[in-house]
């Protein structure tokens, strides 16, 4: 872990190191973007039998830029939902982003607002992992932004790209939506959480998560995930708390009377 002293945090950053940072960002994004391709080209090619036009896909992608909301949309629209169902569903839906940002919020509270509104556009699942990771291996936050910066139009340029892909491909290849590329999307989501089971809370809220997960999955507007991610952080952070109870409690009964 790299440890910075208060004068080295005040010193500006250069052009290089930001570029450093940027590059860092986009490579550790890397690894989720392959996994986003077929998701990305599964929505282009189901637009057009959805009902959304070409500009509309596009459109989507580059101004809604949200995976799994932009899918619910299609299906909602297929099926001649109203607009109001259709916001008040993505917005469910991207609850979970609500825990993301909160988690950010000591990390990114002392940059410019223009920094914030663009880092609260581009947060998404895969870059909120990228970034995470990041805070957690390194003190030194001044370039911090760069990094998220370079994860963030790394996923963007993926997505809009992958979804011109899918739109053009559509044409070709009518029956591609029956091929099972959206496996790909779910072994990313696994690979984002692994390297974080480093410890047994983690395990706890992961395995409280999935459980929960499968036996609210009959909820309506997708509101299982909402519970299963509150359930699984509801018993991680209480297992993290009682560990953390009892090692005082250990160390309390060893210092001498």
């Amino acid at each position: 872990m790299t440890n910075t002293t208060p004068s080295d945090s005040t010193l500006p950053s250069s052009r290089e190191q930001r570029r450093h940072e940027f590059m860092g960002g986009a490579k550790a994004t890397f690894p989720l973007i392959v996994g986003a391709i077929p998701f990305g080209i599964i929505f282009g090619t189901l637009a057009e039998p959805s009902g959304l036009s070409i500009i509309g896909a596009l459109a989507m992608s580059i101004i809604v830029f949200a995976g799994a909301s932009q899918f619910i949309v299609l299906g909602l629209l297929a099926a001649g939902a109203a607009l109001p169902i259709i916001i008040a569903t993505t917005f469910v839906v991207n609850l979970r982003h609500i825990l993301y940002a909160a988690n950010l919020v000591p990390k990114v509270r002392h940059l410019p607002q223009r920094w914030r509104i663009l880092m609260a556009f581009g947060l998404t699942d895969e870059t909120f992992a990228a970034v995470s990771n990041r805070y957690l291996q390194q003190e030194d936050i001044r370039d911090a932004h760069w990094f998220y910066l370079g994860s963030f139009c790394a996923m963007y340029g993926n997505w809009v790209l992958c979804t011109a892909i899918g739109v053009a491909l559509g044409e070709l290849f009518p029956d591609m939506t029956q091929w099972g590329l959206d496996f790909a999307m779910s072994v990313t989501f696994i690979g984002m959480v692994v390297p974080y089971l480093k410890s047994k809370p983690m395990w706890a809220c992961v395995i409280v998560a999935a459980a929960m997960a499968i036996a609210t999955a009959t909820m309506p507007h997708k509101l299982g995930l909402l519970v299963a991610a509150i359930a699984g952080i509801a018993v991680g952070l209480s297992f993290h708390m009682m560990l953390q109870r009892q090692y005082t409690q250990t160390n309390e009964n060893k210092e001498p009377s």
